[in-house]
């Protein structure tokens, strides 16, 4: 069954493409027109939910299941922000690097050069079955410089526990077997391969 995801971000196309190999999944541009979603919801899983389910509800095809992922990080000191507001810390049109220059800025503006904060990422599936969502956690610290050049995000201020360089610097395969989106995808995974028998 095909996988459509709800997100045109290349960044985690690309990432939730490279642990589903054995499905088929495309980015719901491929078979819609791209639209605007309103993601109001107050935590990671109900903006998941609403992307799943907008993006499930449009497609002429149902007999596909539409995975959301709602994700961003959170630094404890800062009152937990960005969180939820992690793609548009810096405005409704901020991009990437906006928005890392501003979380850089607030760290900078607090005299914080070193934080603990930790990533969240809940993944919904909208499914011909029902609604699923599940969540995966990293945590570490946000540091007030960026370091790196791989990754997107807020990759290069993140040193994740147990490692002393940014996820922006170490080596991508490394990043993706460790990362938030690694630990929900599996356990989506786990829901995706319970549905390959269903009719």
């Amino acid at each position: 069954m095909k996988i459509v995801l709800a997100t045109s971000n290349k960044g985690k196309i690309k990432e939730i493409k490279a642990f589903l190999k054995e499905y088929d999944v495309v980015g719901y541009t491929h078979e819609i027109e791209p639209f605007e979603i309103v993601e109001d919801g107050s935590t990671f899983k109900e903006n998941a939910l609403i992307k799943a389910r907008a993006v499930y509800e449009k497609l002429p095809n149902k007999n596909v299941i539409v995975l959301a992922d709602d994700s961003g990080i959170s630094v404890p000191v800062l009152n937990n922000e960005p969180g939820i507001y992690s793609a548009r810390y810096a405005g409704a049109k901020a991009s990437d690097k906006d928005n890392l220059q501003k979380l850089i800025d607030t760290l900078k503006s607090k005299n914080i050069s070193k934080t603990p904060a930790f990533y969240t990422a809940a993944i919904a599936l909208a499914t011909p079955w029902g609604q699923f969502s599940v969540h995966g956690w990293m945590h570490g610290d946000a540091i007030d410089e960026a370091k790196g050049k791989n990754g997107f995000g807020y990759d290069p201020i993140f040193i994740p526990h147990g490692f002393m360089q940014t996820l922006a610097q170490m080596d991508e395969a490394k990043k993706i077997q460790i990362s938030h989106r690694t630990q929900a995808l599996t356990h989506a995974l786990t829901i995706l391969n319970s549905l390959k028998g269903m009719k």
